[in-house]
C-alpha cells in the first residue's frame, strides 16, 4: 500500500506552510505499509519555542483554508518543544531543534519511502 493522493496533497500543503514560517529540515515518510492509523509522517524542525508555535499555527491555517481540514488531535507540551498535529491521513511532528536531535525519528522511520515535498527551504 502507498499513501493516498489526499495524504500527499495535505503533506505538501503542510510542508509549504511550515517553510513559510521558517521550518527546516523537512522530511516526509510514507508509513502506510507500517501503520494502519496514518499514511504519512511529516517531520519539521523549528529553531525555538516561538517558531514551533508559529509553524503549527500556519500549518493549521493553510490546511483549513486550502483543504477544509482540521486536526482530529493536537498534542504537545505547553512549552512548544514538540507539537503533534494529527489529521488522520497525515501526522505532523513540529520539533524544537534539540528534540529533533534527541528523539531522531529518522532512525525509526528511515526505512520507509520518502515523499518528495517540492518546497524550497533556502530563504
Amino acid at each position: 500500500m502507498t499513501a493516498t493522493d489526499r495524504a500527499i496533497e495535505l503533506t505538501r500543503t503542510a510542508a509549504a506552510a511550515a517553510v513559510e514560517r521558517l521550518g527546516r529540515d523537512l522530511i516526509a515518510y510514507d508509513v502506510s505499509d507500517q501503520l494502519a492509523i496514518t499514511d504519512v509522517f511529516l517531520v519539521v524542525t523549528a529553531a525555538n519555542e516561538r517558531q514551533v508555535g508559529a509553524v503549527m499555527d500556519e500549518v493549521e491555517k493553510q490546511l483549513r483554508e486550502q483543504h477544509d481540514a482540521k486536526p482530529v488531535r493536537r498534542e504537545g507540551d505547553r512549552q512548544n518543544r514538540w507539537v503533534l498535529l494529527d489529521y488522520a491521513d497525515v501526522v505532523i511532528h513540529i520539533q524544537h531543534t534539540e528534540e529533533r536531535a534527541f528523539y531522531a525519528l529518522e532512525r525509526i522511520w528511515g526505512d520507509c519511502p520518502v515523499i518528495e515535498l517540492g518546497v524550497d527551504e533556502a530563504r
